[in-house]
């Protein structure tokens, strides 16, 4: 098969691709992403720090009292908060200078409000148990891939980075970094959760790499992360696809947790990239993998769904 057969083939699945954010944007499940992600509290940098120095695996961290009354959840018996700073405001008696009309410095003591801070206590979400908060996609892509060692041997020949497993932050499967130039895989995923991720990180490796000189990267990425994480996560699934291993649900939810708004600014502007990267791989699966059957689908894989999974796409 030639490459414009190729990005026909891959055309149509971004146009699924497509569809199937829309969808999503549009249901009720994304509606209520929404509203539990609007309820985050905004942290500083240096609270940023302070929680992942105290709790490493943290994911969403609120106040004791918020826990019960905006989440509907309570903070499990026995529990150690996480320390954090509080702006705390107040108001003090100083002497201020005005320069009067007439260009005269006068003095004058008046109440001024200053900042100061005090510690607070917040708790993740690992240490709470109530409600479930809406959460988009499935948890993790479970199953078997037929001939999985070939194409995963195949995959790591078309990385044009090294690729190896090691530990990563917990809920991690994969990381590509830009410094070191090599790929990171999480040990212990299924097969099929495998495959995606590795597709996935081989997308940034090949579209987001920045110059390294002296140890150092030089230059910064032109797209926000939001557009480099569609553009990998797009990538993936549109190779999946051809391979037979349907991540939709898992990778709508994922695009669309990254994407800035229903008009999916970076999914659209990026499909030119997508595709040809992923024709690019899909040609160099099918050179190396030419024993693999078809028509039929060569893999099979199942999900594990969250209790509240992305609605399935409809054949429109």
């Amino acid at each position: 098969m030639d490459f414009q057969e190729h990005m026909e083939r891959v055309r149509k699945w971004t146009d699924k691709l497509e569809a199937g954010i829309t969808d999503l944007f549009q249901s009720d499940q994304y509606a209520a992403y929404l509203r539990a992600i609007s309820k985050l509290h905004q942290y500083s940098y240096g609270n940023i720090l302070l929680i992942k120095l105290q709790c490493p695996h943290f994911s969403m961290v609120a106040g004791y009292g918020d826990w019960k009354r905006k989440y509907g959840r309570h903070v499990k018996a026995g529990e150690t908060g996480i320390t954090i700073l509080a702006p705390c405001p107040y108001w003090t008696r100083e002497m201020v200078e005005e320069i009067g009309s007439d260009g005269q410095t006068t003095k004058e003591q008046k109440w001024v409000r200053k900042t100061g801070f005090k510690t607070a206590t917040v708790f993740d979400i690992s240490q709470t148990e109530g409600r479930e908060i809406p959460s988009l996609g499935v948890e993790a892509l479970t199953g078997t891939v037929e001939g999985y060692e070939k194409l995963l041997s195949t995959l790591k020949t078309l990385s044009p980075v090294p690729v190896a497993e090691g530990a990563l932050p917990r809920g991690v499967h994969g990381a590509y970094h830009h410094l070191e130039a090599r790929i990171t895989l999480s040990p212990g995923m299924s097969q099929a959760q495998t495959v995606k991720t590795l597709i996935h990180e081989i997308a940034h490796a090949k579209l987001h790499a920045l110059p390294v000189e002296g140890g150092i990267i030089v230059g910064a990425h032109e797209k926000g992360r939001p557009t480099r994480e569609v553009e990998a996560e797009s990538v993936a699934y549109t190779v999946c696809q051809y391979l037979g291993l349907d991540t939709g649900d898992y990778s709508f939810g994922y695009i669309a947790g990254w994407s800035s708004g229903k008009e999916q600014r970076e999914l659209r502007a990026s499909l030119d990239c997508i595709r040809s990267t992923a024709a690019e791989l899909i040609g160099g699966i099918e050179s190396q993998c030419l024993d693999r059957p078809s028509p039929e689908p060569a893999f099979k894989h199942q999900r594990r769904q969250t209790s509240k999974s992305v609605p399935k796409l409809q054949t429109r």
